[in-house]
């Protein structure tokens, strides 16, 4: 599904250079915008979930974590 994606804040020189570069290219600087962003994407691997979850334990390491079973609890008891 498309979105819109909207950068504010652009220094006045990037974006001459974004349209200097668009006009080289033949493209839009909104085309030329998205084939950047595709470029510098697309070598990205998304990492596993396996990967995800072993750097939240690290993060979380040492933390001393609540049961959820108890959570649930308080919850309920909190709508009563």
């Amino acid at each position: 599904m498309p979105g819109n994606l909207h950068v504010r804040n652009l220094d006045d020189d990037l974006i001459v250079r974004l349209k200097r570069r668009a006009a080289r290219h033949g493209r839009s600087a909104e085309a030329e915008h998205r084939e950047i962003l595709r470029q510098a994407l697309a070598g990205e691997d998304e990492p596993s979930f396996e990967t995800l979850a072993a750097e939240l334990r690290e993060l979380t390491k040492g933390r001393r974590q609540t049961p959820s079973e108890i959570l649930l609890r308080e919850g309920r008891d909190e709508r009563r």
